[in-house]
């Protein structure tokens, strides 16, 4: 008998499995089906959050194009290449897949932030702060000393903003190698560290240590700016009604999402051969910009880490499950 959902898994040739042709499990992800499932839940969530709190989203803005002509192109692409046959067409399919899943997963985790943070109460800003107290960290002398040197904020910035470098290595690396299960594990992680994250924002929402213990002039603009104490406010009491999906800004700020990822990156480097050492080192780059760059506590990023590794052990559970399924199907 075989796996009804089989046929959404590419025949990846054995020349490029130098890592997993030695274990026919990796080549075993979730099924098309049950990939769609899970997306279609998650617009749908994103939808009611959204109508719930009485936001809405311009489906003719002109900042929509881009990510309409990548719904439209994406799949074609893969299908074209997945029926050609070739062995660079079917890792292409594949990268083409997994990129856009992970795309699709970051917009709607951006978007949902909007509601949540329209439907949250109060600041949990001097909660955080006591608790970084706690740990004795100084979030004052970190951004002094990276405003004192234009090298530190460079460095930082580059750092900060390989959250979008690294998954494209990782998931670039599991499509040559055949790696379909590490890719789908890694995806499921994101995905489920995404709800964590957003369901814990939305009981200590904060406009972080920038605009809570900065105040006079600005010696150096941290990338992600400061949008929590005007935007928040204006979710709140609705004279911001339209979210413009073009210029989606940062939110949430306990649990560190930036934390959450670079963890998760980690972890996944692990399977990833004489790369894993660069795609530790970079994430692990990104967590000491992430204090400044994204203007979080240090217990932001430490509830992040939690929620990464909590994310990693359910998707870990739900690959194993999926595994057993498709070998019992196959028998």
């Amino acid at each position: 008998m075989t796996d009804p959902h089989s046929s959404s898994a590419l025949p990846v040739p054995a020349a490029l499995l130098p890592e997993a042709c030695d274990d026919a499990r990796a080549a075993i992800g979730f099924s098309g089906g049950q990939v769609g499932a899970a997306v279609i839940a998650a617009v749908s969530a994103c939808a009611l959050l959204l109508w719930m709190a009485g936001l809405t989203i311009d489906p003719f803005a002109h900042s929509n194009i881009p990510y309409y002509a990548i719904l439209a192109i994406a799949p074609l692409l893969r299908l074209w290449c997945q029926r050609d046959g070739r062995r660079w067409s079917i890792v292409f399919a594949q990268v083409v897949e997994y990129y856009a899943l992970f795309m699709a997963l970051a917009l709607v985790g951006a978007i949902t932030s909007y509601p949540v943070a329209a439907m949250s109460q109060g600041f949990a800003d001097a909660g955080l702060q006591r608790m970084d107290e706690l740990l004795q960290f100084d979030w004052l002398a970190w951004y002094r000393t990276v405003a004192a040197h234009r090298s530190l904020q460079l460095l930082g910035i580059i750092a900060y903003q390989s959250i979008f470098l690294t998954p494209a290595l990782l998931l670039g690396w599991f499509a040559v190698t055949g790696q379909r299960r590490e890719a789908h594990r890694f995806l499921a992680a994101f995905g489920i560290a995404a709800v964590l994250t957003l369901a814990i924002y939305s009981q200590m929402p904060a406009v972080g240590p920038f605009s809570y213990l900065w105040h006079g002039p600005i010696p150096y603009m941290p990338v992600s700016e400061l949008w929590q104490p005007d935007l928040i406010p204006a979710l709140r009491d609705h004279t911001l009604t339209v979210v413009d999906v073009g210029q989606l800004r940062g939110l949430v700020s306990a649990p560190s999402f930036h934390a959450a990822s670079a963890t998760l990156y980690i972890a996944a480097a692990q399977r990833c051969g004489p790369l894993r050492w660069w795609l530790t080192a970079i994430p692990c780059a990104m967590l000491l910009s992430t204090p400044v760059e994204g203007t979080h506590y240090l217990i932001d990023l430490i509830l992040g880490a939690g929620v990464a590794l909590v994310a990693w052990f359910f998707a870990t559970l739900l690959v194993r499950w999926r595994v057993r399924t498709a070998g019992a199907l196959s028998q």
